[in-house]
């Protein structure tokens, strides 16, 4: 107990040093799941698919959370707004554990799409990723600030403006995401890009052979 009130305590002066450090950290595990070093155990292509699919689930919920803790904050019911945010930020650390799983130990997916559609995929993924770059610190800063002080106490901070912003750019991120993960998997279909992927696609057309499962 005394290591939780010290460690809040710590937070709650230094909150834009605590989001930082978290902030280079989830930097760090999303950038090294990409690396052939990734500490991840090697997955199946069909837990690769389902973990695709909870993400897509995951990602669903943590959206329905935001917009709830929206509405919540602008009827003035404080404590159900933090409840729903709470909820939010548990799902998307649901969502990161299970996408580093499938990133570092799987592979990732191209499209089979051509012409418009592809660019416009490609644009709604490119502002879903940097999005979910940029979000990562004002999220973690909102957070910091409403666990580590009292709701009245939050009025004298910039927890509202950073909560707005977050609220934002995090719903934008996961609903492009959700898009993208729809044209993906349920209208265009996919080859796998990844690791041991690419090897197999450089390798021309005899590597649907090689991966089992296809």
């Amino acid at each position: 107990m005394a290591v939780a009130d010290s460690l809040q305590a710590r937070a709650r002066s230094n909150p834009r040093r605590v989001t930082a450090v978290l902030s280079v950290l989830g930097y760090v595990l999303v950038l090294g799941a990409f690396t052939p070093y990734a500490p991840f155990p090697s997955i199946n292509d069909e837990l690769v698919i389902l973990l695709g699919d909870a993400i897509a689930v995951v990602n669903t919920l943590a959206l329905a959370a935001i917009l709830a803790g929206v509405w919540f904050i602008k009827h003035d019911q404080v404590r159900r707004h933090r409840g729903a945010m709470l909820t939010a930020f548990v799902l998307i650390l649901v969502f990161l554990a299970m996408y580093l799983l499938k990133v570092g130990g799987g592979f990732e997916k191209s499209i089979n799409a051509s012409g418009a559609v592809l660019y416009a995929y490609l644009a709604m993924l490119a502002v879903h990723i940097l999005l979910s770059a940029v979000s990562v610190p004002v999220v973690l800063h909102a957070v910091v600030l409403g666990l580590t002080h009292s709701p009245a106490e939050l009025r004298e901070t910039v927890h509202a403006r950073v909560g707005r912003v977050a609220a934002a750019a995090w719903s934008l991120s996961l609903f492009l995401g959700i898009v993208t993960y729809v044209l993906l998997n349920h209208v265009y279909g996919w080859d796998p890009r990844g690791h041991e992927a690419l090897l197999l696609v450089a390798a021309g057309p005899a590597w649907r052979g090689l991966l089992p499962g296809r």
